[in-house]
């Protein structure tokens, strides 16, 4: 250790000593990291070259010194650090020392050691950079909590931080072919992190692969919410949760048990990254290759629109969705990307809640033929809170396809085949559950899917999802509620369960906040571009609330007052409008007394 050298000290000295060095150490290497990630940021956004003149020499000083600091970070490692922690130290002291020799070789322009080729180790620099950067991003929000700060507040402060980085990241002039204003960079923004969809530039020719990039980016992070996200990444290269980080992240992830907080992460994360990668071969599999100009193009474009998917984002990097000509009839795609927005919309509890339901059944299974013990039934593996996702999902799928099916007969559906009209009624009933894509001409659509749509927007995706919207446990509850008070029943009852007081409550506020903010949006649209149609601004409003990305086409069409209105809208519902009011609005004590009871005329 290289602390021996200081034998004359004592050892609390010694230990005391060892701590500061380690605390500098890791602000050295945060405000080195964020230092190379603006360098490099600046460079592929803004210049045309990869770090010329006297950026340069400091970039690769930058380097040298993140290389040192891990180095130091390797040799006086503490006792009590875990394995894992020492080979991921391990691992990025490697990048590091490997990035840094490639940096100094393209600086020389050797011969020698460039095997990768001088676009390759630009790109490996790059992402180093990038995933360190995210490596220490995601350290420091695992110390969010000291701040003694409302969760729900935390919550809301991380989506706009992200925002503001993407605004950010989207003005730079190599993210778009023609420029964009500070408005329509804040409108792309909120919309990919919000996981809207709904855009005013098109994504497929005004913005470049660089930008296109980025919104991918911004709708992952987006979906997945940026404490789940940060968190993954700071677990791993911190080496472990606080009990105080667990407390404070059981609430984002929707777990209940503490202690099962790391696990469930972990398995969001691969569940996340395990699906979109099955989709995404699955699209480059079935989707035409004649589409495309380049494999690489066919690969980026299979890759966007599974993340898209599954995030419920509603991104396309085609000018007309995927009624894009020649993708129109792409059934088998279209299938499948309704499919992972099914499982990105139904929440992460339902298939955590099944995973553990299978694996009991399988472990019990081979305890009883292997005649170690009887088979045992665990009781509320799935509970009521996802039975009643499951049942209210099909019920919302199954109407959503028929009235699609019955009203569409003579108009968008008109002329297709008979497996086209089956993927194609099926992909309209999913999609207005906040995914956003339109495989049809989203203006011929009739009237009454039209007002179908407009309910399918407004209950939107499930809790504890990458979607928006009422969500279906909340309008679940409430028929539920008017059900029971229809038969005379004083308690809201369910799978043999009882729906408790407070769900209840809670399920009205969110309905009438839901409606307070919508008929709001619409009545401030309509003030601000009063040529435009009822219909069109309340299915706007009502795409922007639920962050479904569907539009009639008046999207572009919008004055900045609307557009800053439905950037608002698509952020309230993403965040929720119940927990910006929990945020903001100071908690009552606990009250110790009770008025007299008195009823209220209602009907």
């Amino acid at each position: 250790m290289i602390f021996s050298i200081f034998g004359f000290i004592s050892a609390d000295q010694r230990i005391i000593l060892k701590k500061k060095i380690f605390f500098i150490n890791d602000i050295i290497i945060s405000l080195l990291s964020a230092l190379a990630i603006f360098i490099v940021t600046y460079e592929v956004g803004v210049s045309d070259e990869f770090l010329e003149g006297w950026l340069y020499y400091g970039f690769g000083m930058i380097l040298v010194l993140m290389t040192i600091a891990y180095s130091i970070k390797l040799v006086s490692k503490e006792e009590r650090y875990s394995w894992i922690k020492v080979v991921l130290d391990s691992f990025i002291f490697f990048l590091l020392s490997l990035g840094t020799i490639l940096y100094f070789d393209l600086l020389a322009s050797s011969t020698y050691l460039n095997q990768f080729g001088e676009v390759q180790e630009k790109i490996f620099i790059s992402v180093l950079v990038f995933l360190l950067f995210i490596v220490e991003v995601s350290k420091l929000s695992l110390s969010v909590n000291q701040l003694n700060i409302h969760p729900a507040l935390v919550f809301i402060l991380s989506f706009i931080v992200v925002i503001l980085i993407g605004t950010a990241l989207l003005s730079l002039p190599n993210a778009t072919t023609n420029g964009i204003s500070f408005i329509d960079a804040l409108f792309t923004s909120t919309s990919a992190v919000c996981v809207t969809g709904l855009i005013v530039l098109d994504t497929a020719t005004d913005f470049t692969f660089l930008g296109q990039l980025f919104i991918l980016i911004l709708f992952q992070v987006g979906g997945l919410g940026m404490m789940t996200f940060t968190s993954f990444f700071g677990f791993f290269f911190k080496g472990s949760f606080s009990l105080q980080n667990q407390l404070f992240l059981k609430d984002y992830i929707n777990e209940e048990n503490i202690g099962a907080i790391n696990s469930t992460l972990l398995k969001i994360i691969l569940f996340t990254l395990i699906t979109e990668s099955m989709a995404a071969l699955l699209i480059f599999s079935f989707v035409d290759e004649g589409l495309f100009d380049h494999v690489g193009d066919q690969f980026f474009f299979s890759i966007f629109h599974s993340v898209s998917g599954f995030c419920n984002a509603g991104f396309s990097i085609l000018s007309d969705g995927l009624y894009e000509m020649g993708f129109q009839d792409q059934y088998t795609v279209h299938l499948i990307i309704a499919l992972v927005i099914i499982l990105g919309g139904i929440g992460f509890p339902v298939v955590l809640g099944y995973y553990n339901y299978l694996k009991h059944v399988m472990v019990g299974t081979k305890k009883l033929i292997t005649g170690e013990e009887e088979y045992r039934h665990a009781s509320r593996v799935v509970n009521v809170n996802i039975r009643l996702i499951v049942y209210t999902t099909t019920i919302l799928l199954v109407l959503g396809f028929v009235t699609f099916w019955v009203f569409e007969a003579e108009h968008t559906l008109k002329g297709l085949s008979g497996y086209g009209k089956f993927v194609t009624a099926f992909f309209g009933s999913v999609t207005p559950r906040t995914a956003g894509f339109n495989t049809v001409d989203m203006s011929a659509l009739a009237l009454p899917t039209i007002l179908i749509y407009l309910i399918l927007m407004w209950i939107g995706a499930s809790p504890g999802s990458t979607g928006g919207g009422l969500k279906t446990s909340t309008i679940a509850v409430a028929v539920l509620n008017a059900i029971s008070i229809a038969r005379g029943k004083d308690r809201v009852e369910i799978f043999k369960r009882q729906i408790g007081n407070e769900t209840l409550r809670k399920a009205f506020a969110v309905i009438l906040l839901s409606f307070l903010v919508i008929g709001l949006g619409v009545f401030l649209v309509l003030l601000f571009d009063p040529q435009m149609t009822l219909v069109s601004v309340a299915f706007e409003i009502f795409s922007a609330f639920s962050t479904v990305g569907l539009s009639l086409g008046i999207t572009g069409d919008l004055s900045i007052g609307s557009k800053i209105v439905v950037t608002i809208i698509m952020f309230l519902g993403r965040v929720g409008t119940l927990t910006v009011l929990v945020a903001f609005i100071r908690k009552a004590k606990t009250l110790r007394y009770k008025y007299p009871e008195e009823g209220v005329f209602i009907t």
